[in-house]
C-alpha cells in the first residue's frame, strides 16, 4: 500500500464517525475496512472481485462479498449504508457513471478517490517522453493496468456538476504533504489540479 493511499485511508477514516455503516467497493485486501472496523459499533462490509482480496479480508475477520461492482451494486437496496467508498476503483470500471449512480443510491455519502492524470510530473513525463507516464499512484504500464478511464481532478468535478452531484468536500493528496482541502468551485482548483497526485471527493445527492 503506497504512502498516498495511506494518506487517503487515514483521511476517509477520520471523516466517518463511529456507529456508522460502510460499504467499501473494491476493498482489496481490506486495509481500510480493518481501520474502520476498529471504531465502536461499526457495520462494515466489502465488495471485492479478486479471490485473493476476498481471502485476505476473510482471514482478518472482515465481512466481504466477492462480486463485480460493474453489475452487482444493483442488488443493494436504496440507502442501505451510511457511507459507500470507492478508493482507486472508479477509474477501473467499465461504466464509471453507472457505478457512481449506484453508489449514490445505496449510500447517504460516497467517498471517491482517483488518480489525478493532470499532476505536473505526469504532464512533463508525457510531454518529454511521448509515452504514457507512470507514478507511485499509477505504477503499472499502460498495457497491464486495470485503469481504463483515467481522468483529472477537474474532469471529475465537471462530471459531478453536470450530474447534479453535490461535492460536500474535496481534497488534494500528495506523497510528501498532508491532504489539503480545496474549494472545487474556487480559484485554487487549478492549482490543486496541477499539484495533486490523487484526489478525494465526498459526494451526496438528494
Amino acid at each position: 500500500m503506497t504512502e498516498e493511499i495511506n494518506h487517503t485511508f487515514e483521511l476517509i477514516a477520520s471523516r466517518i464517525p463511529a456507529q456508522s455503516s460502510v460499504l467499501d467497493v473494491g476493498c482489496g485486501a481490506g486495509d481500510l475496512l480493518s481501520m474502520l472496523d476498529k471504531k465502536p459499533a461499526m457495520r462494515v462490509q466489502g465488495l471485492e472481485i479478486s479471490r485473493d482480496g476476498v481471502a485476505s479480508c476473510v482471514s482478518r475477520g472482515l465481512s466481504v462479498v466477492q462480486g463485480d461492482a460493474n453489475t452487482d451494486l444493483r442488488d443493494y437496496p436504496d440507502r442501505s449504508f451510511d457511507n459507500v467508498i470507492l478508493t482507486q476503483t472508479i477509474q477501473a470500471m467499465y461504466r464509471p457513471l453507472d457505478v457512481l449512480d449506484q453508489a449514490l443510491r445505496i449510500g447517504n455519502r460516497v467517498f471517491v478517490s482517483t488518480p489525478n492524470f493532470a499532476h505536473w510530473r505526469l504532464r512533463l513525463s508525457l510531454l518529454f517522453s511521448g509515452r504514457m507516464p507512470q507514478s507511485l499512484v499509477l505504477p503499472t504500464p499502460w498495457h497491464e493496468t486495470d485503469n481504463i478511464h483515467l481522468c483529472t481532478l477537474s474532469d471529475f468535478i465537471y462530471l459531478c456538476t453536470a450530474q447534479n452531484i453535490t461535492l460536500e468536500a474535496a481534497y488534494s493528496i500528495r506523497s510528501n504533504a498532508p491532504p489539503r482541502q480545496f474549494n472545487p468551485n474556487g480559484v485554487n482548483r487549478a492549482l490543486a489540479n496541477l499539484r495533486a497526485e490523487e484526489a478525494l471527493f465526498i459526494l451526496t445527492r438528494d
